[in-house]
């Protein structure tokens, strides 16, 4: 009589694995343990009066950092780069008959008081930039940047792309907001800024 083959699963199957005589090695055991007592008395000595740079105890203000404004002077390129480069271009050269140059424009390197009121308060209508007319709008800036801001991006527009025109100081920016604070609409191209310019 021919033997039928066993098909139990359990019998297809090794059999599970154990230890035996081959448990954890000790200098396992004795590396995890020495780790664990370091890092308990790691925690127990560690100084309790770190400097709070090193994150140990550091408070709600200093996480938060400094004011927008506050303390070093603001960085016009950066400023530039972040609010100006879309239409102005990195080069100020702007984009021919869409938005005006910044280099060589008379009316960046006007008198302190015409470029600053551009920045408060923007432009709307036609504007002529070097023999060239534009007509758009551009955004007014005192809501959204601090006077030093507006100083600082100022100066950088008037001193770079070929420009040579002198810096311009946060105090010049302050009196002329205060002096435009009732204004809402911004500067009608050519016609508001030639009269601002005299």
């Amino acid at each position: 009589m021919i033997e039928q083959p066993k098909h139990d699963a359990r019998e297809r199957e090794n059999p599970d694995p154990h230890e035996m005589s081959r448990p954890v090695p000790r200098i396992v055991l004795l590396a995890v343990f020495g780790v664990l007592v370091w890092s308990v008395s790691y925690i127990i000595l560690t100084q309790k009066d770190d400097a709070p740079e090193l994150g140990d105890h550091r408070t709600m203000a200093t996480l938060q950092g400094k004011a927008p404004g506050a303390g070093g002077a603001a960085d016009g390129g950066q400023i530039f780069t972040a609010n100006c480069v879309a239409c102005h271009q990195t080069t100020g050269a702007g984009l021919p008959g869409v938005f005006p140059p910044l280099a060589g424009s008379e009316w960046a390197l006007a008198a302190d008081k015409v470029p600053v009121n551009i920045l408060l308060h923007g432009i709307t209508g036609k504007l002529t930039v070097k023999g060239t007319e534009y007509n758009g709008q551009m955004p007014a800036f005192k809501e959204k940047l601090s006077d030093g801001e507006i100083a600082a991006v100022l100066s950088y527009v008037r001193s770079n792309f070929g420009n040579g025109a002198g810096k311009i100081g946060a105090d010049v920016v302050t009196a002329e907001r205060a002096a435009g604070k009732d204004r809402k609409d911004p500067w009608n191209g050519d016609d508001d800024l030639n009269k601002l310019k005299q």
